[in-house]
Parts: C-alpha cells; structure tokens; sequence
C-alpha cells in the first residue's frame, strides 16, 4: 500500500515533537543559550483533550486573546522531565519528584513577568520570582517515587524545588515557595 500521501499518525507526530523537545536543549547549548535558558521551545502550546489540570494566565504571550493557557496532564508529560530525589519538611524519607522544570512550563506559555502566584485547588496562594526558575531546577512535579500524586498526597501536581541541592534551599523562605496541590499560575 503507497503510504506516501497518508497523513503522519499521532504516534509519529508525537515522536516527532518529543524528538523536537529533547532536541531543543542541545541545540541552545550549541547556540550558546545561558544555563537558566529554557530548555523547551515556547513555538507552539499543545491541544489539550484531557482534563485541565493546570491553567497559566497573567502576563503570557500564549492562549491568544484569553491571555490563559490551559494544559492537562499529558501535555506536562510531554515536556522534558526532570527528576531529583530531596528531603522535605512534609515527608519522613527522602522522596523523588519528577516532571517538567518550571521554567519549561513557562517558556511555553510565553511568561514575561517576573513574579508568579501559584494557587493551590483550596485557594492557597504564594508568590515566587520567576528568578528562583533561572537559578535552580523547580519541577511542576507530577510524579511522586514514579507514581501520580492524588490529593491526598498533595497531587496532582507539586512545585518543589531541589531542596538537597543547595543549603540555601533547605529554608524556610523555599519550603513556602512550593506550592502543592497546584491549580493556576499567574504571571506578574
């Protein structure tokens, strides 16, 4: 069967942008792109068909007119993902975090503030400079030991940053930084 003019399935479409998204890092290193640079390209946001579990609005170029860009979970999976192992004040062990880094999450929708609110599902709200996204490696994470976070165990998704990274981190000044049970970003 000729195939030659069949449109490019989702798979290979989602090869292709995965491939373009691992790529870009590489590519803006060669370029010379400085380390805190985003690491995914911000050129297009992804449909979303499943349930919004994140929703980015303030001062974006993305989402059109709305200034809102709404993502679901398999649109952070598609991103690069990042993982890190750190204590936490909230759990007795060591845990390990994994999704996308939030400055990726920004790039993509085009952020040009430099303050966001995270607002958690019940309201709670904290504000943190988009600096904190150039100097360290904040996840949007997602995955808690390799699992999904529920509610419950402040899911679905969690801004942590790498709190063994740094004894500068391991403070209180971080600790309330991370927002769980994340709901919205708002760039100011």
């Amino acid at each position: 069967m000729n195939t030659a003019h069949r449109p490019a399935s989702r798979r290979s479409t989602l090869r292709l942008t995965l491939t373009a998204l691992v790529l870009a890092p590489l590519v803006a290193m060669a370029a010379g792109a400085p380390t805190g640079a985003p690491t995914a390209a911000a050129a297009s946001a992804p449909a979303t068909s499943g349930r919004i579990v994140l929703t980015i609005s303030g001062d974006i170029s993305s989402g059109g007119s709305t200034r809102s860009l709404d993502l679901d979970m398999a649109a952070l999976a598609a991103l690069p993902q990042h993982s890190f192992t750190t204590r936490t004040p909230w759990y007795p062990q060591p845990v390990q975090f994994t999704g996308p880094l939030l400055r990726d999450v920004l790039a993509l929708a085009g952020a040009r503030g430099e303050q966001l609110t995270a607002v958690a599902l019940n309201d709670y709200k904290v504000d943190l400079p988009t600096a904190d996204t150039k100097r360290w490696n904040v996840v949007i994470a997602r995955l808690q030991d390799g699992k999904p976070m529920s509610v419950r165990q402040k899911g679905p998704l969690f801004i942590v940053y790498p709190f063994d990274a740094s004894e500068e981190l391991r403070s209180e000044r971080y600790y309330g930084r991370s927002a769980w049970q994340l709901r919205r970003l708002v760039v100011k």
